[in-house]
């Protein structure tokens, strides 16, 4: 009779143990935006801007270097009060140049987050959907993950609910 129970409680057990083991999925989101066509339009689109503010700050520092060269040509014959003026006029131009550049930094962070934002919120949410529909408990980036089964990948579902070949 201790058997049967013992048998019993072990069998309840196992049972209990099994159905509540949670399925889990993962996907590699690195990868995934790299393959969406609208991540590559984005970097592309960030890039050029980029290339834009390194230009006028190119031109601004060639300004400075000119009116900076200028300067020591002319300071032999110029008087004090000219020297103090065209002193002040140099480091005021390269405060501006300090300024623009922390704010081609700043500009260049809020052009990505407003470039990125929708297309992140694209993917979570495909993500999101092949969870739903897959019926996963979890799913795990694969950058951060040491081993997976393949067949647990979901890339290929979210490529699919994005469209992406």
């Amino acid at each position: 009779m201790k058997k049967i129970i013992f048998l019993l409680a072990l069998g309840m057990t196992i049972g209990f143990g099994a159905s509540a083991q949670k399925k889990t999925g993962y996907i590699n989101s690195r990868e995934l935006l790299e393959t969406m066509p609208e991540a590559r339009k984005a970097d592309s689109s960030l890039t050029k801007y980029g290339k834009e503010l390194e230009d006028q700050l190119k031109a601004m520092a060639a300004d400075a270097q000119n009116k900076f060269k200028a300067y020591q040509d002319g300071a032999k014959t110029m008087s004090d009060a000219v020297k103090e003026v065209k002193e002040k006029e140099l480091t005021d131009l390269q405060n501006r140049i300090e300024e623009f550049r922390q704010g081609a930094d700043e500009k260049m962070g809020k052009k990505r987050e407003d470039l990125f934002k929708p297309i992140l919120d694209k993917a979570q949410k495909a993500i999101k959907d092949v969870g739903s529909e897959g019926g996963y408990d979890y799913i795990f980036d694969g950058t951060q993950l040491l081993y997976a089964k393949e067949s647990e990948n979901i890339m290929p579902q979210v490529k699919a609910k994005l469209g992406i070949k």
